[in-house]
C-alpha cells in the first residue's frame, strides 16, 4: 500500500492502539503492551478519552507518538462533592473495609457507581466517587496498530463488532 493510499485515523475508523500510561511521576499506571491485547475502538464516538481521541486524528498504521493530556480532556477535575463520609453501618457487615478498596454498587437510579474507601476514622467511613484519575495530568506513549473501515453496522452501533461482541 502505498503512503498516499495510507489509511489515516479518522471518523468512522476501527483503530487499534497499544499504550503505556504514566503519570507526572513517570510510573506505569497503565499498560497494553507487554503480551497484552491492542485497545480497539471506533474513533469519532467519544469511545476513548476526548484528549486521546482528539492525539490519534490524523496518525497512520505504524506510527508512534506521545502526548500529555490535561484533566479536562481526560477524566475531568477531582470535584469534592463526590467525595462523602457514611456509617460504616451502611455497608455490608461482612466486608473487611481498607483504605484503597474500590467497592461497586448502583445508585438510586440503578446506575453504576464506583467510589474508592479514602479514610476509616471509627464508624466513619470516607468515599470517593471522582474516577481514580480525576484531576491528573496523563501521559501516554502510543503505537497505532491497525486501522480499518467500521462496517456499516459499527457506524450505525457506534461501536466495533469483533468476537464476543453482541451484534444486535
Amino acid at each position: 500500500m502505498s503512503a498516499n493510499t495510507q489509511q489515516v485515523v479518522g471518523p468512522n475508523k476501527v483503530v487499534a492502539v497499544y499504550f503505556t500510561l504514566k503519570n507526572d511521576a513517570g510510573e506505569v499506571v497503565e499498560t497494553n503492551r507487554r503480551g497484552g491485547k491492542p485497545l480497539i475502538y471506533l474513533h469519532g464516538v467519544k469511545a476513548i478519552l476526548p484528549g486521546l481521541e482528539q492525539s490519534l486524528e490524523g496518525k497512520k498504521k505504524d506510527e508512534q507518538f506521545s502526548v500529555t493530556i490535561p484533566p479536562a480532556l481526560a477524566w475531568g477535575d477531582h470535584r469534592p462533592e463526590h467525595v462523602e463520609k457514611v456509617l460504616r453501618s451502611t455497608l455490608p457487615a461482612d466486608m473487611s473495609l481498607q483504605v484503597g478498596m474500590l467497592l461497586r454498587g448502583t445508585d438510586p437510579n440503578g446506575r453504576p457507581v464506583a467510589a474508592t474507601i479514602v479514610k476509616i476514622e471509627g464508624e466513619d467511613v470516607t468515599l470517593d466517587r471522582n474516577h481514580p484519575l480525576a484531576g491528573k495530568t496523563l501521559h501516554y506513549d502510543v503505537i497505532v496498530a491497525g486501522i480499518r473501515d467500521a462496517t456499516r453496522e459499527e457506524a450505525m452501533h457506534g461501536h466495533v463488532h469483533g468476537p464476543g461482541d453482541a451484534h444486535h
